[in-house]
């Protein structure tokens, strides 16, 4: 199911004739798999089929530099969002905390390319069809960690 807030032709040209073509073009490839040569997915995941993540905090949140990031820039510590210190302090420990924090935080993602990539991956892979707030953070969070179960 698609989220209401994903339009169909997010990717294409808003010229009508230009939209058509590229809406006949992505329907002859949108069944095929993605192959990236770029990623930020820690390979060593893809090798161990046992593999599996502790939380949406832990999958989303922790690794994703462009998250911390933005997040940093704004006045959250990274210890706020659990991410590990380097020196064994002190962080946060509990995900749902951290995972609240970047929800409270979300709208700052509005209009940039993670924002948009962060909604498509909460939509397309995780059934999330409403725009993640601080009011829905642990419905969501809910939704995503039984996924991963």
């Amino acid at each position: 199911m698609m989220a209401d807030y994903l339009h169909p032709d997010r990717y294409f040209d808003p010229d009508p004739a230009q939209r058509h073509i590229a809406r006949a073009l992505y329907g002859q490839v949108a069944h095929l798999p993605l192959v990236c040569p770029h990623g930020h997915v820690d390979p060593r995941l893809f090798a161990d089929p046992d593999y599996r993540f502790g939380s949406p905090t832990e999958m989303l949140l922790i690794p994703d530099h462009y998250i911390v990031r933005m997040l940093y820039s704004q006045g959250v510590a990274m210890e706020d969002m659990a991410i590990p210190r380097r020196d064994g302090g002190e962080t946060e420990r509990d995900h749902r905390r951290a995972w609240q924090r970047f929800a409270d935080h979300f709208y700052l993602f509005r209009g940039t390319p993670t924002g948009l990539w962060l909604r498509e991956e909460l939509a397309d892979l995780f059934d999330v069809t409403e725009l993640l707030t601080g009011a829905n953070a642990q419905a969501v969070y809910d939704q995503i960690d039984a996924r991963l179960r």
